[in-house]
Parts: structure tokens; sequence; C-alpha cells
């Protein structure tokens, strides 16, 4: 029984202890819970329904777990259960049989509890991990979604800030039909705004009021103007400032009522309006100026614009406009111009006008009466209309000066021909300083033309003059003869003229740069110039710009060291290249045509021809006179000389074969011929001749003295004299190897050894000389000299008798000496 209560108290101890562990469990999952509710409520504020979701998730997952944690729990409790019973039934059964083995099942059942404690321990272990892993990926994933918010908020931030930075937004499209506050926000400090709004409907007032200065506002408002002036006045209210430059696009105003909103234009004291791409009517436009009465508008225009009635402006007159001064015309369109009366009407406005510009209008003439109302006119503008000469002199009361203030006037693009004319109208304007009268139909100009002493800028360009003559005022500083036909520019000075247009002309050169002492900038692309160089750009005293590109320029070799090698880029002293390499290209030669002329690379024959010739006629020069050096040097005269020699032998010998053949062949004359220096003579002729031909028998011997033929060339006796001769005698001494005779008989001896003749010569030395005294190229001879004996003259008196015995046994031919 004690046993049974003590497994009873085991099992209760157990239960109690898996009772505390499932408490520790439930209290470890409510301070979970507890952590992520403190998680939830802290991400709450950046994102409530992201988090609520997550939790709701992760809840229904702890819940799903608990459950299956306490089914895992129950079943290993009825496990137990059943076990414990077995076991005790088991116990009950034996104990009274085998009571030793109590213990033993006693000790099995503490081992099965402590497995079961241990599995237990390691199964809460596990779901606490399992429940770390699952929280480290809750807060994994909030990070992340932390960040993702991060990112977003800079992004925002930075567009916010680029937003601030904006300087230029066009805005709208057609399909456009509401813009409300907020819509543009971040936005500020706007210099340009375009609004597309033609099909717009609904304007909060204020959402453009926040951009700020805009310099330039254009409005395209078709729809608007036509059925939603309160929207119009709105949008006006929030773009308009003084210093706004307001464009109205794409509009009809055609009524009274169309000009409703630019009263709040007045109120906002806007300076400038440019209507542009706008059809409008004359009774539209009076009342515009009604509502705009003792606004501060100062600019007024009008471009792309088609111009309905006849100009009835009288119900305008009463306006006050004081601050109008410039008004600008483009591209307009007068229906039914017939109709159109003038502008006399609008006296009140054109006598503030300081700057009036009508481009391409089809203006043919303006009467002298408007030009008298334009007491303050300083601009006109009337380039690409109808005038000839004819309406202009209209147009500038045929000269009187009656714009007295005019500074500036350009009739460009219309059908002008007379220069003479248009200086005569101009003559009076005491006050003009620009005159441009380009794109017309000059042809000519003529000798002398009269003009104000104020011009100083003049644009003739794209006519089609030839030549210039001295119609050209002194005072320019400014001319543009662009585009003409000019061939020359010469014998016309212009002392104080600063900048010369000449691109697009047939200019073959420079233009002399004595005749513009103050030119600072050239112009002449375009041309016929092949080149030019330091000299041409010398003359120019001030020059400092020059665009000379697009010509047809001879690559040669100065202009191209002076383009590339002494400019670099920047031409000499001061003058700079303002255009580009690229417009730099040879013309000729045609193998360097198309390439640039700073890339082109010429070789020195060609640059320097002359120079080149000089050096190689030196090199020569040079070269022949070293190999004469070495000619001599290598005695190459002297085998020349005896190859003429041995040709000459050949031809003797060959003769001297076919005498043989005929039987009538010379015999030898000689036993000995003798080579002797002159200065030798005296022992010769008292010595060796009485002994040799006074023994017995007696030796016949040749003498130049007095054997040679008179009248042969002395070479020709040397040869016929060794040819008769069966031995060549030299008396060798200190004097023969220096004279040149001697050396004459040498050498033809030494052909004959060379010939295979080697007993053909007898050395007798006179006096003691070596072998190295003997001139190397008689390499036969010093070879005899080393292997053959020779005779030498005895000094001693006892010893010539045996001299004088072997001298004639090896004149005769006998046993070596």
């Amino acid at each position: 029984m004690m046993m049974m209560v003590v497994m009873v108290m085991m099992m209760m101890v157990m239960m109690v202890m898996m009772m505390v562990t499932m408490v520790m469990m439930m209290v470890m999952m409510v301070v979970m819970m507890v952590m992520m509710m403190v998680v939830m409520m802290m991400m709450v504020v950046v994102m409530v329904m992201m988090v609520v979701m997550v939790m709701v998730v992760m809840m229904v997952m702890m819940v799903v777990m608990m459950m299956v944690m306490m089914v895992v729990m129950m079943v290993m409790m009825m496990v137990m259960v059943v076990m414990m019973v077995v076991v005790m039934m088991v116990v009950m059964m034996v104990v009274r049989m085998v009571m030793m083995v109590v213990r033993m099942v006693m000790m099995v059942m503490i081992l099965l509890m402590i497995l079961l404690m241990m599995m237990m321990v390691l199964v809460v272990m596990g779901m606490m991990v399992m429940m770390m892993v699952m929280m480290t990926m809750v807060m994994m994933l909030v990070m992340i979604l932390l960040m993702i918010l991060l990112m977003m908020m800079m992004v925002l931030v930075i567009i916010v800030r680029s937003l601030t930075r904006l300087r230029f937004l066009r805005f709208g499209n057609p399909a456009l039909e509401e813009v409300r506050r907020g819509d543009l926000a971040g936005v500020r400090q706007l210099d340009q705004l375009e609004v597309y709004g033609n099909n717009l409907k609904r304007y909060d007032p204020g959402s453009l009021g926040d951009l700020w200065p805009l310099r330039v506002v254009t409005l395209r408002l078709r729809g608007p103007f036509q059925d939603n002036l309160t929207l119009v006045s709105s949008i006006f209210h929030d773009v308009s400032y003084s210093e706004t430059f307001l464009v109205v696009a794409d509009v009809l105003l055609s009524e009274k009522t169309s000009a409703a909103p630019f009263s709040e234009i007045n109120r906002r004291r806007v300076r400038s309006i440019l209507f542009q791409n706008a059809t409008l009517t004359d009774e539209a436009m009076i009342h515009v100026l009604e509502v705009m009465d003792g606004a501060s508008l100062e600019s007024f225009g009008l471009e792309d614009a088609t111009f309905y009635g006849t100009g009835a402006w009288k119900p305008a007159r009463r306006t006050h406009l004081v601050n109008m001064d410039t008004v600008y015309f483009r591209n307009i369109e007068v229906m039914e111009v017939f109709k159109f009366t003038s502008f006399l009407n609008l006296g009140f406005l054109l006598k503030y006008l300081r700057q009036i510009s009508i481009i391409n209008c089809k203006v043919y003439v303006m009467p002298c009466l408007t030009s008298h109302l334009l007491t303050q006119l300083e601009y006109l503008d009337l380039s690409s209309n109808l005038l000839t000469d004819l309406t202009l002199t209209e147009s500038l009361c045929h000269g009187h000066g009656i714009l007295r203030n005019l500074r500036v006037i350009n009739v460009s693009d219309n059908a002008l021909k007379s220069l003479s004319i248009v200086s005569k109208l101009v003559t009076r304007l005491d006050k003009l300083i620009h005159l441009d009268i380009s794109q017309n139909a000059y042809t000519s100009m003529p000798p002398t033309c009269s003009w104000p002493q104020t011009l100083t800028h003049l644009n003739i360009s794209w006519a089609k003059l030839q030549r210039v003559t001295h119609c050209l005022p002194l005072t320019l500083e400014i001319l543009d003869l662009g585009h003409n036909d000019l061939t020359a520019f010469h014998s016309v000075a212009l002392p104080v003229l600063r900048e010369l247009h000449l691109s697009g002309n047939k200019l073959r050169r420079l233009p002399p740069g004595w005749l513009f002492p103050s030119l600072e900038v050239l112009l002449i692309q375009s041309n016929t110039l092949n080149m030019f160089g330091p000299m041409d750009l010398q003359l120019y005293r001030k020059l400092r710009a020059l665009q000379a590109g697009q010509n047809r320029f001879v690559c040669s070799c100065e202009f191209v060291y002076f383009m590339v090698w002494r400019w670099g880029g920047a031409v000499e002293g001061s003058v700079e290249l303002t255009d580009r390499w690229d417009n730099y290209l040879c013309d000729s030669p045609l193998p360097l045509q198309g390439q640039r002329v700073d890339r082109v690379r010429l070789s020195p024959f060609q640059c320097h021809r002359i120079l080149v010739v000089s050096a190689l006629c030196g090199c020569v020069l040079a070269s022949g006179i070293l190999f004469v050096i070495l000619l001599w040097k290598l005695h190459v005269v002297w085998y020349v000389r005896m190859m003429w020699a041995w040709l000459k032998a050949k031809r003797n010998s060959g003769n001297q074969r076919r005498r043989d053949a005929a039987g009538n062949a010379e015999p030898l004359c000689y036993d000995a011929f003798v080579s002797y220096s002159e200065q030798d003579a005296e022992w010769v002729e008292e010595f060796l001749v009485p002994e040799l031909e006074n023994s017995q028998p007696p030796l016949s011997l040749c003498l130049h003295k007095r054997d040679f033929l008179p009248g042969h060339w002395i070479i020709d006796n040397i040869i016929n004299a060794m040819e008769r001769s069966r031995r060549t005698l030299f008396v060798l001494s200190e004097h023969f190897v220096h004279s040149n005779w001697c050396r004459y008989e040498l050498d033809f001896s030494h052909f004959r050894l060379f010939d295979g003749d080697s007993e053909a010569a007898v050395l007798v030395l006179l006096e003691p000389i070596s072998k190295d005294d003997v001139p190397k190229r008689f390499c036969k001879l010093r070879k005899l000299m080393s292997s053959r004996t020779y005779l030498e003259w005895p000094q001693e008196d006892e010893r010539r008798a045996e001299f004088w015995s072997n001298l004639r046994l090896a004149v005769r031919g006998g046993d070596e000496l």
C-alpha cells in the first residue's frame, strides 16, 4: 500500500510539475503577446492597417500552435496515465511473486519518468525556439517594411526638393479638366510656366498662387475664354505679377465680354502681354484697351494672329496708356484688308510708342501721316514685308527727317532695289545708329552716298552686290556684307570699323589690313580663299578674332606650317580662330583633298625641295670626294693603269705571235733593260754599263737616255724596251722608290711578274733598303724579295768582283743567286 501511495504522490507531483510548466508557457506566451502588442502600438502611427493584419495573422498562428500544443500535451498525459495504470496492474500482479523485482520496476519507472520529463523539457524548448524564430521573422519583416517606408519618404523628399528647384514647368494636356489646390505642392520659385488648359472646366483659386517669381507665363485657355471667364480671371489673378511677361495663346476674342478677365491683369499691374495664335476682332481689342485704361502696360504684342474688322478705333481714344512704349506684331493676317482704315485713330496711343515691330505682316506702306504721329519712336522694324523704294519713301516722309528720334531701322527682306534712295531717306535722321537693309535686291553700290554722321552699324548682307565703293560711311563700326557676290574689297578705308562680316562671298584673299586700323573681328568664311599667312595678318594691328573656315585652301607647306605649328589654335599675336578646326579643310592638292589642315603631314622634300636637293647634291659631292680618296688609298688608279698596260701588252704579244707565225718576228735586242733613278745615273754609267757591256761575251743593255725613240710616249718606250729585253735590271735605292718614272717601269715589270715570267726581274740594291719601302701594291715583287736572293752593291772593293760575276750570270739567265 505504501508503494501505491508513493506512486500516487509521484504522479501528483509530476502532474503539478506539468501544470507549472504549462503555466510558465502560458506566462511566456502572455509576455510575448504583450511585447508584440507594444511593438504594434509603436508601429500603429506609421502603418496601422498593415501591422493589424500582421498581428492578426500572428495571433491566429499562435492560437493554432497553442491548440496543437495542448492537444499534444493531452495526448501525452493520456499516454502517461495509461502507462501508469498498466504499470500499477503489473506491479499488483507480480508484487506477491517477485518482491525483488519491485525495486527494478521502480527504477525503470523512475527512468521512464526522467525520460518523460526530458522529453517535456525538449518539447518546451523546441516550442520556445520556434516562437523565437517566428518573432525574429516578424521583426525582420517589420524592419523591411520600415526600410521601405523610409526609402519612400526619402524619394518623396528628393522629389519635393527637386520640385523646389524647378525653373520651367509645362503643365496640362488636352485631357486636363480641373486643377485643384495642392496639385503643384512643392513647386517654388518657378521662372517659366506654361499651362495647357484649353478644356479646363474647374480651377480652385490659389492653385497657382504659390508659384513665384514667374518671369514668363503662357496660358492656353481657349475653352475657358468661351465658357468660363471667371475661371480665366482666377488664373490671371494667381499668375500675374508686375514683372511677369504674360502670353495668352490659342484664344478667340470676338465679343466685348471676352475682355473682362483682362481687368485682373490691370489690377495686378502687368507690364507686358502677348497674344499668340489668337483670333481677334477690332471690337474685342477696343474693349481690351478700355479694360486696360490707366494700366501699367508697357509692351503689347500679337504673334501668329488673325484679325477681323475695319479698324474702327475711335471708341478707345479716351483710354490712357501713357506707359505703353513697345508694340510687337509678327505674322499677322488681316482679313479683308481693303476695308481696314488707317491708324490715325490710334494717335492717342502712337504718340507714346518708342519701339514698333511689324514683321511679316504684308505691310507695303506706312503713310507719312502716321509717321508724323510717332514723335517718340526710336526703334522701327518693318522686316519681311512688301516695302518698295517708292513706299519706303512715303513711310519715311521723303527723307524730311520726321522721325528724328529714330535710332534703329530694320527694313530687311523687302523689295528694295536702290541703295542710293535709302541713303537719302535716312540722311536727316541725325540720331540713327543702326540700319539693317539686308535681304533686298541691291545689285550695285553707287560711287558716293550721304549718310547720317551717327550711323555706326550697317547690314547689307544677302544681296547681290559685286563690288564695294566709297558709298560706305566712314563712321561705321560694324559692317555686314556677307553672302553677296564680292570678289574683292580694296581701296575703301574705314578707319573706325571694329567688326567686318564678309562670309559667303567670292573673295580670293584677305582685304588689306591697312584699310581697317581699328578692326578687331573679321568673319570671312565660305569664300574662295586659297591661303593666308603672317604677312596678311600683321597688317591688322588690332585684330583679335578671325573666322576663315569653309574656304578652298591650298595646303602648301607654308600654309600648313602657319596654321598648325605657328598658330596651334591661336593665330599670330593675340588673334584667335573662333570657329572650329572642322571648317578648315584642304581643297588641293588632290591627295589631301577633304583632310583637316591641322592633320596634314607633308614630307620635308615637299616643303623644302631646294634645301633637300642642295643637301643631296652636297652628299653626292662629298660621297664622290670620299670615293676618290678611297680609290687613291686602295690604289685603284694604279690597277686601272696596270689593266690598260696589260691590255696593250696582250695586244703586242698577240701581234708578236702573229709575226712569229709569219716568220718576221722581231728578235730580242737587249739582254737587259736597266731601270734606275736619275740620281743613280752616275753609278749606272760609270760602273754598271762598262762592267756588263765590256764583259766577255758582252751584254747588251737598254738605257732610256740613249735607246728610247724620240717623239714616242714615254710609257710606250718603257713597254717596248721591256718587251724587247730578256731581263729588267732594277737598281733599287731610296731615289728609285720615290721616282715617278722608275715606278712606271716597276709597275710594268710587276705586271710581267703577274703574267708568269718570274725570271724577268733582276734586283740590285745599290744601298740597303727594306722590302717595306716597296709599295704594298707590288705584292709579287715584295714576295720575290722575300723568297729570292737579290744582289747588293758591296762597299768593300774586294767583294765587287764577285758582285759583277753574279750579276752577269743573273742577266744571262743562270741559276738562282
